[in-house]
């Protein structure tokens, strides 16, 4: 039981982390520049990017998906942040339904009736994911299914399902380089992205500056090391044209509803509201402002407002992005404001195709040292929601299966994973659903000691 001294000191180190909380008044300027840097820490384009290489689409429908992307991801930020969940929160395309879309694509046809097909069912998913939201369905859901110690686990596996992809993915796997120069890289953004952190914090309000933009320190030094090592390429950002028109609903594509489609991505949506709810409660977490009936029950009313713009600009759906929950921890900004700008920024990316060239001209190794050092705090922040829960044998089990079903899962090799029925290859392609339900499984069905 806790003290009043411990309530004490529990207010004081919550005050002293949030340097501007989420109703805090912040610049247009500032707001803007803290903006940019949750913008260019989000891999964003690459979810549009893998679809258009999975489907086979030609450049120029590749680029309209993107620029869709950018868009949908803007309005829905928007939607979420200032309408819906009003928590500081960014929305961006998920990898959960990659498998759906493709599969719904080819058994459409391919063309524009496959994809006509793709929108029609996120069309309808959406609306579903609504009717969630307002009947407060989903909100019983939760609080029956995750207490504290499973809320916690979910928190912890986000951020350690997302480490391997930072290191493996953007680091190793990265394709800008040689492998020497992206470690390289990756240290040096790191390391420049902890030292600011650093200052910050010793001096305090002087160094406030250091802190909060400390991220888009870190990406800019990386970017000119690069630059030094010859790897930073501008090409594709000088043939971008400044301004092209977004794509338009019935001009530039259409919707077409086959049942078995719309049923594949029902299964994909609630999917998608297990895995996000991961991202509720660590952005909550990390502001330290409880998630309450209304913010779940709004919260998914905005996830599927948010898919239903998406799939009415032509793209795929959208969900919170974990990332900004350990941007915010590491800052210490958590200003709604600053999420008003995240979205202004994606509209004008979505509308100009030279700054989203510009973002993705940004070495994947860069992002990947900055990414690894989010990844830990996401997990860290999973770590302290669990510090006041009794850890006894059952509570063990629920902590400790989840983080090895999440790298199991994390590291299961690709050619195994086609293999196995279509239903599972999305419970098994989603390592933080999967991880999550097996904490609720859990919890649900080991006794509690006496």
């Amino acid at each position: 039981m806790k003290t009043q001294a411990d309530k004490q000191d529990n207010t004081q180190t919550n005050s002293q982390h949030l340097t501007v909380p989420p109703d805090g008044k912040i610049s247009v300027g500032k707001s803007a520049i803290l903006g940019l840097q949750h913008v260019v820490a989000m891999d964003v384009y690459v979810v549009p990017f893998l679809i258009a290489m999975l489907i086979g689409l030609a450049p120029n429908q590749s680029s309209a998906l993107i620029q869709s992307t950018f868009i949908a991801a803007g309005v829905a930020t928007i939607v979420q942040t200032y309408f819906c969940m009003k928590l500081p929160m960014a929305q961006g395309p998920s990898y959960v339904p990659l498998g759906a879309i493709v599969a719904i694509y080819a058994a459409s046809g391919g063309g524009e009736l496959g994809w006509s097909s793709v929108l029609g069912a996120s069309l309808v998913g959406a609306i579903l994911v609504m009717i969630l939201g307002y009947t407060g369905v989903f909100n019983k859901i939760v609080k029956s299914f995750i207490p504290p110690i499973v809320g916690g686990t979910i928190i912890f596996i986000v951020g350690l399902s997302l480490l391997p992809v930072a290191i493996r993915d953007n680091i190793y796997g990265a394709t800008d380089a040689t492998i020497n120069q992206n470690v390289l890289l990756a240290l040096i953004s790191a390391a420049a992205l902890i030292l600011f952190v650093i200052l910050g914090s010793l001096f305090r309000t002087r160094g406030a500056i250091f802190r909060v933009t400390s991220v888009m320190i870190a990406l800019i030094i990386g970017c000119i090391s690069a630059n030094l090592m010859g790897v930073l390429d501008f090409s594709a950002v000088a043939s971008a044209s400044w301004f092209s028109m977004p794509q338009i609903p019935f001009k530039d594509f259409g919707f077409s509803f086959d049942l078995s489609a719309i049923i594949t991505m029902v299964i994909i949506y609630l999917v998608l509201l297990a895995e996000t709810t991961g991202t509720w409660f660590a952005i909550s977490n990390v502001i330290d402002k409880p998630l309450t009936d209304k913010n779940i029950n709004r919260g998914v009313i905005g996830e599927g407002i948010s898919c239903l713009i998406a799939s009415g600009l032509g793209s795929t759906p959208v969900t919170g992005y974990s990332t900004n929950a350990g941007i915010i921890s590491i800052t210490g900004v958590a200003s709604r404001r600053v999420f008003l700008a995240v979205g202004g920024w994606f509209v004008l990316f979505g509308c100009s195709g030279k700054l989203a060239a510009l973002i993705s001209s940004i070495p994947t190794a860069v992002i990947g040292g900055v990414f690894a050092i989010v990844c830990g705090i996401i997990s860290i922040n999973g770590i302290q929601v669990m510090k006041n829960e009794k850890i006894g044998e059952k509570e063990m089990y629920i902590i400790a299966i989840p983080m090895i079903l999440t790298l199991a899962l994390v590291l299961i090799p690709k050619d195994f994973l086609y293999t196995l029925p279509t239903f599972v290859q999305y419970l098994f392609g989603s390592p933080i659903l999967a991880a999550a339900l097996a904490a609720i499984v859990l919890n649900k069905l080991l006794p509690s000691a006496k």
